[in-house]
């Protein structure tokens, strides 16, 4: 195709390289064509294109100016009319007609079109953030934590968001629309430590304190009544952290000792037991640890004879 030079469809006119406008030049690949911008004030890179424009307002426009229409169908109906007869005429100076060249030499050459029209496309530019986001119009959509503080290409249609770092797809998002502030995070383009962060939920620390034993799981599910669900969440983010430091039979007998003495048992008086249960249990080993004396062993001992009390 060899249009003019365009402002919406080229960036900057060249000779050897123009610039296109990048959803112009996306238009031309989906389409499967080359874009070749006519030269500055060169008329001739496009002769013909401009022969057949006067030429169809001859034979088309000027014959139908005095035609009155009063929709744009009937309008078209005419001009389809003309145009049928303009491409069915035979040429003047050889045989044959528009129509019969186009058949014989032209349509074996046409391309099928894709199954989907081509998506008109916006190109903008972000910078990601420390949160591995990027902002587009007030909506927040992740890309992978590698590339925080670069640079990004955002390729922007009615339905999908693509990000772009040096020509390389890294992301895409079906696009929002609504609230303001909304997020779309792919757990793939987290960190492993953030990755995890996703887990901590209810059910997932339901499923937790299963797995240790009945009165774990009761206390679990006490601290997700009382509380509301971000204080619970936080409390237990506390537990399991505590936990590690034990075995599962220590947790499960703490817990245990917690529900007897309290109705309303919390991760603070957990931990007091758990340490209480942990020097009880130190101070039991220091003192099997000890050497015990026999019963014939009283020390030094004078005897009766020092005191006088010696009868012989």
């Amino acid at each position: 195709m060899v249009p003019d030079n365009l402002k919406t469809g080229v960036t900057k006119a060249h000779r050897q390289e123009p610039l296109l406008n990048e959803a112009y030049r996306e238009l031309a690949d989906y389409y499967r064509t080359v874009i070749v911008p006519s030269r500055v004030r060169r008329p001739k890179d496009k002769a013909s294109v401009e022969g057949t424009v006067g030429y169809i307002s001859r034979q088309i426009i000027a014959p139908l100016r005095n035609y009155h229409c009063f929709h744009l169908e009937d309008l078209n109906q005419k001009i389809f009319e003309k145009l049928e007869e303009i491409n069915t005429i035979e040429f003047q100076k050889r045989p044959s007609s528009r129509k019969k060249v186009f058949e014989e030499e032209e349509k074996s050459y046409l391309q099928q079109l894709p199954q989907t029209r081509y998506k008109l496309a916006e190109w903008r530019t972000a910078k990601v953030q420390l949160n591995y986001h990027i902002q587009v119009e007030r909506m927040y959509y992740s890309v992978p934590y590698d590339y925080v503080r670069e640079n990004v290409d955002i390729r922007l249609t009615k339905d999908l968001i693509e990000v772009y770092f040096k020509e390389v797809r890294i992301a895409s998002h079906k696009r929002l629309y609504g609230d303001i502030g909304q997020l779309s995070t792919n757990s793939d383009h987290m960190p492993d430590n953030h990755r995890l962060y996703l887990d901590h939920n209810p059910e997932n620390n339901r499923k937790w304190a299963e797995t240790i034993g009945p009165s774990m799981t009761k206390f679990v599910s006490s601290i997700l009544e009382i509380n509301v669900e971000k204080k619970a969440l936080n409390s237990l983010s506390t537990l399991r952290n505590t936990a590690k430091k034990y075995t599962n039979e220590e947790i499960e007998k703490a817990a245990e000792t917690l529900l007897e003495i309290s109705t309303n048992p919390t991760v603070s008086v957990f931990k007091s037991v758990l340490e209480r249960n942990k020097k009880r249990k130190q101070n039991k080993k220091a003192d099997n640890s000890r050497p015990r004396t026999t019963s014939d062993d009283y020390g030094f001992v004078r005897g009766a004879k020092y005191f006088g009390r010696d009868t012989k």
